[in-house]
């Protein structure tokens, strides 16, 4: 099937054929038709389908053809929500890239950066507004934004605004907008939550469900490496020091990981960037051009940060933490092997991690081949056991330590006292317990 089959406008052909878009991905094949039917939308679609042009595309032409040749000033015609500033960036570069030969104005709104400019934005008009819920909802309490007018939504990555809180928001700003609109709503996943709400904003939608996130590209190799704490930023320079990793994504599970991870790369002549919430907009716009154009090698981020990152030719992802939820797993690696490319998904599990290997290999159906073969294998499934202690039968550092019933618990000794007899006093008991042995298990530390 090609474009034009979906009964494309020539303009916004004219607007694909020069993005290089061949031929419609699945989720484009049903979702245009239906959007310029004027029907509600349930989408279920993971990163990496071309869920955006699936809804862009449609929606240009769309209001192009409703669009009136008075002067008036231009209203918001089309809200899209986004979760995080990346993505609604990005979105906006795509409608734009759709709607050049067109006269549709677009333009994001997004927190993090001065409102400036967005107001002046707002103030000249725009037919499209892709927006992150907060900085909209200060918007409009401060009367820059009107949305009376609007006649189709969009919910991207409805998961994900879950995820962030932004439900209540998100409510708001739907009840703020007329009833006869079109919705548009797309999440990767659909859990009971998702289903609520979708279900009470959505219209007799046409339902669609592309890749199922239990399922991962099968041109993307994966691969999974155990290996202690201590040592998965020593594994991380090890692998980069091949030449052919010319283009990472790291995955960290915190803020301050992230940059931790950049500082230390930086030590081993490896050129990287952060990208993180506790990045401004400049920055992390800046980080990300820099890791687009090749002047950084590795990206590293966290999974918020992350909404947003498209890049066609992205070689390798990599988990430096594996994530608590398991789906997370399967959008982190969708990062590669985009556009019928090859990808290469690889994995650092740390032991308190090996819960959520299992989970993730629960979920997408089978087991990550194990790279044992590598500088920094774990030990800590190696511990031998203690002396005097049968063999098989577990060390001290990993055998959890039952606790006496109460009541029958020894006190511990007290500084310098000397063991007592059993006949001694009730005074002299605490001078009777054993000192507890030495865990050599490490206290889990809980990053912040």
């Amino acid at each position: 099937m090609t474009f034009k089959e979906l009964n494309i406008a020539p303009a916004i052909l004219k607007a694909l054929d020069q993005e290089n878009y061949t031929a419609p991905t699945p989720i484009q094949e049903q979702a245009i038709p239906a959007v310029l039917a004027g029907k509600d939308l349930l989408g279920c679609a993971q990163t990496g389908t071309g869920k955006t042009a699936a809804f862009a595309v449609p929606i240009v032409q769309l209001l192009s053809s409703r669009q009136t040749a008075g002067g008036g000033p231009r209203r918001i015609r089309s809200l899209i929500l986004s979760p995080t500033r990346e993505l609604a960036l990005q979105i906006a570069e795509n409608i734009e890239a759709y709607s050049r030969f067109t006269r549709i104005r677009c333009t994001a709104i997004v927190g993090g950066v001065s409102q400036r400019a967005q107001e002046r934005a707002l103030q000249q008009g725009a037919d499209i507004v892709i927006a992150t819920p907060g900085r909209l909802m200060d918007l409009i309490h401060q009367k820059h934004v009107d949305l009376k007018h609007v006649e189709i939504v969009v919910l991207d990555e409805a998961d994900r605004m879950l995820d962030m809180g932004f439900v209540h928001d998100v409510k708001r700003i739907m009840a703020m907008m007329p009833g006869s609109k079109q919705t548009l709503f797309f999440s990767a996943t659909m859990p009971p939550e998702i289903s609520k709400l979708a279900g009470s904003i959505l219209k007799d939608p046409v339902r669609i469900e592309i890749t199922p996130v239990s399922s991962t590209a099968e041109r993307i190799t994966q691969s999974v490496y155990k290996v202690d704490k201590a040592n998965k930023q020593k594994l991380l320079a090890h692998l980069l020091q091949d030449p052919s990793m010319d283009s990472v994504l790291v995955f960290t599970r915190t803020k301050h990981g992230a940059d931790r991870v950049v500082r230390d790369l930086a030590k081993a002549k490896v050129t990287a960037a952060a990208i993180h919430g506790n990045k401004s907009q400049n920055a992390r716009q800046n980080a990300l051009s820099s890791f687009k154009n090749g002047t950084a090698r590795v990206l590293v981020a966290t999974d918020i940060a992350a909404r947003g990152i498209d890049i066609d030719e992205l070689s390798y992802v990599i988990n430096f933490n594996l994530p608590n939820i398991p789906e997370t797993y399967v959008h982190r690696i969708g990062r590669t092997g985009r556009a019928g490319m090859s990808g290469t998904a690889i994995s650092f599990c740390e032991f308190d991690e090996l819960p959520y290997l299992k989970d993730v290999e629960k979920l997408i159906g089978k087991r990550i081949p194990e790279v044992k073969e590598h500088p920094y294998p774990m030990l800590q499934l190696q511990t031998p056991p203690l002396q005097g202690q049968p063999s098989g039968s577990g060390s001290a550092s990993n055998k959890p330590r039952q606790p006496k019933p109460q009541g029958q618990q020894k006190p511990r000794a007290q500084s310098g006292s000397r063991p007592q007899s059993n006949t001694g006093s009730q005074s002299n008991s605490s001078s009777q317990s054993k000192p507890r042995p030495y865990s050599a298990r490490p206290r889990q530390k809980v990053e912040r």
